[in-house]
C-alpha cells in the first residue's frame, strides 16, 4: 500500500491506515535473507523470492522468550563485544551494529493506534530523524508517501522517528566508523517533514538530533593501512570488536587470532593523542576538519552521558546509501574535499556505491554477527 498507493481506496490518513492495518508475520529466511545459527545472525544483503527482490535490511535483539518486548541495554560503564565477518560487504554497502533509543514495546503503551510493537519491528528510531518508516508515533506515514525510484517497497514520509543513536560499528571491508548521535531530547519523539532535519531534509542540521555525529574513523585520522583485506585488521576473516562506554570516554579495540589490537591515534596529535572518543577529541576533530560543530549545539558530550544512561535498543543491519551512496564511509566525501584533512574516509572510490551498481555487483553480500557479549567494563574479552 505505501509504496504504490495501489490500496488507497482502503485508508487514506495517517490514523486510519494505522486503524485499519493487517498484522502478519514474515517469512525471515525466505523473504528478508535473515537467519540465525547457534549464536549467529546472519543478513544477506539482497533476496529473490517469489514476489519480488529485498534489497537491505534491519533487526532487532528481542528480550529473552518475549516476543513482545526488545532487549534493552544501559551502556554508561559498560562494554558490548560481538565477532562479525564481513568479507563480502564491499564498497557502497554498510553492515551496521547500533543502539537507539527505542521504546521497551515499540510504543504500543505511548500510541493507542499502535497494536503492533516490538513484536512486529514497530517503533523505530534514529538520529536522522528516519521518514522511511511505515509507521511513526502511531500512525501510518501514507499522507504524502513518495516511493523509492529503485526500489517499491521503500521510500520517505513526512513524519520521522527520533531518538538519540550509538553507532558502535558501520563498517564495510574497506571502512568503518565509531560515530555516537547524541540529541536535546534523547527520547522517542516524532518530527514532521524538513523539521527533522538529517538524511532526509533540505536542512540537515534542522532538528533536536546530531545527523552527524562525533565519529572516529582511522583512515580519515591518516592511519591508511590499519583496516581492510590484509591489513592490521584483516577484513578477510573474522575479527571481534570490543566497545566500552564511560563517562566522557567512548572507546574500541579489536582481537584477532587471539591478538587484542588497539586502534592508532590520528596521526595530527593536535586533535588527539588516542583513539578515544572524548570532549576534548570531538572538539578538536571539528576545528581541524573545518566541519560545523552540531555535536555540541545539541548539547555535546553531557547530553551522550545522558544517552547512555537510557535504556537502548540494539539493531543490526545492512544497507546501500541512496543520499550519497556511502561515499562519507568508505571514500572522499564531499567528494571537492578529497585530499584534505577529515575529507578522505576510506579508499574506495568516488564513483562507488550507486546503488543499482552494488546491487547488480554485490548481490551475494553478506555480514555474520556472532557470539554478542554484553557486561561491566573489562569483563567480555580477555584483554
Amino acid at each position: 500500500m505505501m509504496a504504490t498507493s495501489m490500496w488507497t481506496s482502503v485508508c487514506s490518513t495517517g490514523d486510519d491506515c494505522a486503524q485499519k492495518c493487517a498484522l502478519e508475520g514474515a517469512d525471515y529466511s525466505g523473504t528478508y535473507g535473515a537467519s540465525t545459527s547457534g549464536n549467529a545472525l546472519t543478513l544477506k544483503f539482497l533476496t529473490k523470492h517469489e514476489y519480488g527482490t529485498n534489497i537491505g535490511s534491519r533487526f532487532y535483539l528481542m528480550a529473552g522468550t518475549s516476543s513482545s518486548k526488545y532487549q534493552m541495554f544501559t551502556l554508561m560503564n559498560n562494554e558490548f563485544a560481538f565477532d562479525v565477518d564481513l568479507s563480502t560487504v564491499e564498497c557502497g554497502l554498510n553492515a551496521a551494529l547500533y543502539f537507539v533509543a527505542m521504546d521497551e514495546d515499540g510504543g504500543m503503551s505511548k500510541y493507542s493506534n499502535n497494536k503492533a510493537g516490538a513484536k512486529y519491528g514497530v517503533g523505530y528510531c534514529d538520529a536522522q530523524c528516519a521518514r522511511d518508516l511505515k509507521f511513526v508515533g502511531g500512525k501510518a506515514n501514507v499522507e504524502g508517501w513518495a516511493a523509492s525510484t529503485n526500489d517499491a517497497n521503500s521510500g520517505v514520509g513526512p513524519y520521522g522517528g527520533c531518538c538519540a543513536e550509538i553507532d558502535v560499528w558501520e563498517s564495510n571491508s574497506h571502512s568503518f566508523a565509531l560515530t555516537p548521535h547524541p540529541c536535546t531530547d534523547n527520547g522517542y519523539h516524532v518530527c514532521e517533514k524538513d523539521g527533522c532535519g538529517g538524511t532526509y531534509s533540505e536542512d540537515r542540521f534542522a532538528g533536536k538530533c546530531d545527523a552527524n555525529g562525533c565519529d572516529y574513523n582511522p583512515y580519515r585520522m591518516g592511519n591508511k593501512d590499519f583496516y581492510g583485506k590484509g591489513k592490521t585488521v584483516d577484513t578477510s576473516k573474522k575479527f571481534t570488536v570490543v566497545t566500552r562506554f564511560e563517562q566522557d570516554k567512548v572507546s574500541q579495540f579489536f582481537v584477532q587470532d587471539g591478538k587484542t589490537i588497539q586502534i592508532p591515534a590520528p596521526t595530527d596529535t593536535s586533535i588527539s593523542t588516542s583513539s578515544n572518543i572524548t570532549p576534548e577529541f570531538c572538539d578538536n576533530q571539528f576545528t581541524a576538519f573545518g566541519d560545523r560543530n552540531r555535536f555540541s549545539e545539541v548539547g555535546g558530550f553531557p547530553q551522550l552521558n545522558a544517552a547512555l544512561q537510557k535504556p537502548m535498543v540494539l539493531v543490526m543491519s545492512i544497507w546501500d546509501d541512496h543520499y550519497a551512496n556511502m561515499l562519507w564511509l568508505d571514500s572522499s566525501y564531499p567528494p571537492e574535499k578529497a585530499g584534505t584533512p577529515g575529507g578522505d574516509r576510506g579508499d574506495c572510490p568516488q564513483s562507488s556505491g550507486v546503488p543499482s551498481d552494488v546491487e547488480s555487483q554485490y548481490a551475494s553480500a553478506q555480514v555474520v554477527w556472532s557470539n554478542i557479549r554484553f557486561g561491566p567494563v573489562g569483563s567480555t574479552v580477555k584483554a
